[in-house]
């Protein structure tokens, strides 16, 4: 209970800085990051939507990791110049998004794989394969839509790196470190369901999201 209760205000201290910045870009009028960090806020109160809409429990350490890449991404990458500022910005960031939409990916695939009704019985491997590329696949998708808006808007996605002004380098690392966060969630993710004896962050987060959503997980007899 501590441990949530420490998530939740985490939460809640992002969410008043994004507030605060918003507030501050309206008074400076820049109203092209007003509205970026207006829709960062929105974004950030999507799970309590979920949780509402579709009685979904969210497990809070999830939220709070969630929320924390969108504002270290959007609001200090983007708004704030980190990714021009430091090197590693960007690498670090995509690393993240491999692991969080990897956990996406596993999780879609294990509720359909625990849920009675569907009748799926997937082995531990292909579930294991499944999120690996769903997180790639999303991180590609991110790359082109990257291009494109830099393409038709002129804005600056794809960073230029080691003076090569066409950003591929940018993004093949950004590919490749993709496919190594999603490659962790991946084992992790296979070491569960075949000993569900590991005590890593992935396991913790599963068990969570299981026990808050019993109705997702009707258990073969």
């Amino acid at each position: 209970m501590g441990e949530y209760k420490i998530h939740r205000r985490l939460t809640f201290v992002l969410q008043a800085i994004l507030i605060v910045g918003f507030i501050a870009e309206v008074w400076s009028e820049q109203w092209f990051n007003a509205a970026i960090t207006s829709g960062i806020i929105l974004i950030t109160f999507a799970p309590i939507f979920l949780e509402k809409k579709f009685r979904v429990f969210i497990p809070p350490e999830f939220v709070l990791v969630s929320i924390a890449f969108v504002f270290a991404s959007l609001f200090l990458g983007e708004i704030h110049g980190y990714y021009t500022r430091y090197w590693w910005w960007d690498i670090a960031l995509h690393t993240g998004s491999g692991i969080l939409l990897g956990i996406v990916g596993f999780l879609l695939v294990h509720v359909l794989n625990e849920t009675e009704d569907i009748g799926v019985h997937l082995k531990p491997g292909f579930v294991a394969l499944f999120a690996f590329l769903f997180a790639v696949g999303i991180g590609a998708l991110w790359e082109i839509f990257e291009f494109g808006m830099d393409s038709f808007l002129g804005m600056n996605m794809q960073k230029e790196m080691l003076g090569d002004a066409s950003g591929l380098t940018d993004t093949m690392w950004d590919l490749i470190v993709d496919t190594l966060g999603a490659m962790v969630i991946a084992v992790l993710g296979y070491g569960y369901i075949k000993t569900a004896k590991n005590e890593s962050f992935l396991e913790r987060w599963i068990r969570a999201f299981i026990r808050g959503n019993p109705g997702l997980f009707c258990r073969r007899g």
